[in-house]
């Protein structure tokens, strides 16, 4: 891998999220994401018009760049003021406040992502921030011209966590009712001008914050995310994206539902291995099953350029396919078809729906784009059949549906022995029984499961879930090969770059090998590609900061976690030990003893014996955590 160029340089850093998301979420997850997102798609909007770059933009936070302190502050007045009379129609308390931090200050650009001093400092300021409000450091203050109609609040210096010296702070608010200037005109190579005075300020910044900078730099491991090279660009997608719906079952028989759900699944993976294409993933499209949807709703909530939705009715030997691909922004169809075929032509179907979306979007496919796309697991039927009602069953996850999966993976690899991805569902149920502790002899599942995903892997390297079930299954604790895991999960998300769960994997994965501070660009790419994510998303990107020793943004994380699963386990004891480690005793205190009273037993000892974190200074820190919120 060539060297990574690092260079380092002055920038205005804003940075944004919503004050009292967890409690909207609380009260109504749906209405509260919509209304987050569409709050900060006016903000990245606004930025852009003020010639800034946004950087970052996932859940409920925003991260952003401007050349000139001046268009940073004016866009972040003209998005509150027109945010406030959006907030003053709604008539119930989901209200997404935003506060923003502004700083002035170093960063370190390497390659697509961008981290430093100035980072962290916007995010510290904007800490300080009223909801509704803006804060802004002391050098952005010197560094402002008198054109812009605000008063400001000298708040005083300020002791922000990471930085030695302390930083002057300052409250922003609009005089009156005087208007906002718009975004000033640009010189021809599209740089903001800059007077002699502004860059002599510049420069005396600089020295300015110099010491806190070394200090920060210093300091084991980043303290702030840095931007995937995937969320540099302006909110607007750059290439196509597509959300494909869960096909409606229009057969008679219910219980062909898993027939439109296979179909749906395999129409996901498949054009999920195009590079030039975004899919969303499953986990967020199947979330819209069985609602009735407008396509321009899905495409703006799940930021989809185009979605897909289709229609299934088996009967006997034949089926009926209806598709349409739609133009989330205008609900206008691109594309759509209808197949009345024998079930055997199922496969060429496929191809030709997969064909039919590469033209209507005019995508180019690499060489070896073009032998994934068109190559299907078997030509066997029945076997298909079977692995479809398998992974059906697989999906409802508990244990008596994974004995039911099971059964259908052997019946169809006993049908077509080559049928490499049902090798891999059938190796990743023995695996996942003994991470439930769904068998006595866990060992011996962890190794049935490595052996069936060895003989997947012999019969076909290049599907993207036989090396995320690898990789899954050599992480196990009886087998231990954690590296060989990160390869895998790396070779899985080469092969297919929308494998959102890989992403998010390879994020954890980085955890258990002391690599927190590379969590955080694998798990925010994840959260992009699917937006309504999983719990362990929220458990996995607040864990990484519990090692990264920012332990209020952990805390903030995990609680969103426990909040949706409030009854496993792992996610308390992580909770606890945040809250322990960021001084919040009585709370930590509390998640223990809600722990004891959902039936855990287990000591501090045998708790830390059992952690899947295996590296020694980040054992040692968990255990710190446990230790000072109680557990003994």
């Amino acid at each position: 891998m060539a060297e990574e160029h690092l260079a380092g340089k002055l920038a205005v850093i804003l940075h944004a999220d919503v004050s009292g998301s967890t409690q909207m979420v609380q009260q109504d997850e749906r209405l509260a994401h919509q209304r987050i997102q569409d709050t900060f798609h006016l903000l990245a909007d606004t930025v852009v018009e003020y010639s800034g770059r946004v950087l970052e933009l996932r859940g409920d936070a925003l991260l952003a760049e401007f050349e000139r302190p001046s268009d940073a502050v004016a866009a972040t007045l003209k998005f509150q003021s027109g945010h406030r009379k959006i907030l003053s129609s709604i008539n119930d308390d989901l209200k997404p406040e935003v506060r923003v931090g502004i700083a002035l200050g170093e960063v370190v650009v390497a390659d697509n992502t961008i981290t430093g001093a100035g980072v962290v400092m916007a995010q510290r300021v904007e800490q300080l921030s009223d909801p509704g409000g803006l804060c802004i450091t002391a050098a952005m203050r010197e560094s402002l011209s008198g054109r812009l109609p605000v008063d400001f609040e000298n708040l005083g210096p300020k002791e922000l966590k990471g930085f030695e010296e302390p930083v002057g702070v300052y409250k922003i608010t609009q005089r009156g009712d005087a208007a906002i200037p718009p975004p000033e005109s640009q010189t021809v190579s599209g740089k903001s001008k800059v007077s002699l005075r502004h860059l002599a300020v510049l420069t005396a910044v600089v020295l300015i914050i110099a010491a806190a900078t070394a200090y920060w730099t210093n300091q084991q491991g980043p303290l702030e995310e840095t931007a995937s090279a995937e969320l540099t660009a302006a909110p607007t997608p750059v290439r196509p994206s597509i959300a494909v719906l869960p096909f409606t079952n229009m057969s008679s028989d219910p219980e062909q539902e898993y027939f439109a759900d296979g179909m749906t699944e395999d129409l996901i993976t498949d054009i999920s291995r195009i590079s030039g294409l975004k899919v969303i993933a499953r986990h967020s499209t199947f979330s819209y099953k069985g609602q009735k949807l407008d396509v321009r709703d899905v495409g703006r909530e799940l930021g989809a350029s185009h979605v897909i939705e289709g229609s299934v009715r088996k009967a006997g030997n034949t089926v009926r396919i209806t598709i349409q691909l739609i133009d989330a922004s205008d609900g206008q169809h691109v594309w759509a078809e209808r197949y009345d075929r024998e079930l055997r032509d199922v496969f060429a179907i496929q191809d030709n729906v997969i064909g039919e979306i590469i033209t209507a979007l005019a995508l180019k496919l690499t060489p070896e784009e073009e032998k994934r796309v068109s190559k299907h697991g078997t030509e066997n039927l029945a076997a298909y059949d079977l692995f479809m009602r398998g992974r059906k069953q697989e999906s409802y996850f508990n244990k008596e549906s994974f004995i039911e999966a099971q059964q259908f993976y052997e019946q169809a690899v006993a049908l077509d022995s080559n049928y490499a991805e049902a090798w891999a569902r059938l190796a990743q149920i023995h695996a996942m029984n003994g991470q439930f502790g769904w068998v006595k002899d866990i060992a011996a599942a962890d190794q049935r499961a490595l052996k069936l995903v060895e003989k997947s892997i012999e019969l076909d390297p290049d599907i993207p879930f036989i090396r995320y079930s690898y990789s899954r299954i050599l992480a196990r604790d009886s087998i231990g090969q954690q590296k060989r895991a990160i390869e895998e999960a790396r070779a899985a998300i080469e092969l297919d770059p929308n494998y959102a769960d890989a992403h998010a994997y390879l994020g954890q994965l980085y955890i258990l090998t002391g690599q927190a501070e590379k969590t955080i660009e694998p798990i925010t790419t994840a959260m992009g590609i699917n937006p309504n994510f999983p719990f362990w998303y929220h458990y996995t990107y607040g864990f990484a900061y519990f090692f990264m020793g920012e332990y209020e943004i952990a805390a903030e994380n995990i609680e969103k976690a426990v909040e949706r699963n409030p009854n496993v386990f792992f996610l308390r004891t992580a909770y606890a030990a945040s809250l322990a480690m960021a001084g919040r005793l009585d709370d930590a205190e509390w998640q223990i003893d809600e722990l004891h009273g959902l039936g855990f037993n287990k000591t501090l000892e045998e708790f830390i014996s059992e952690t899947p974190v295996q590296h020694p200074a980040y054992r040692s820190l968990y255990r710190e955590g446990l230790e000072k919120a109680g557990l003994s």
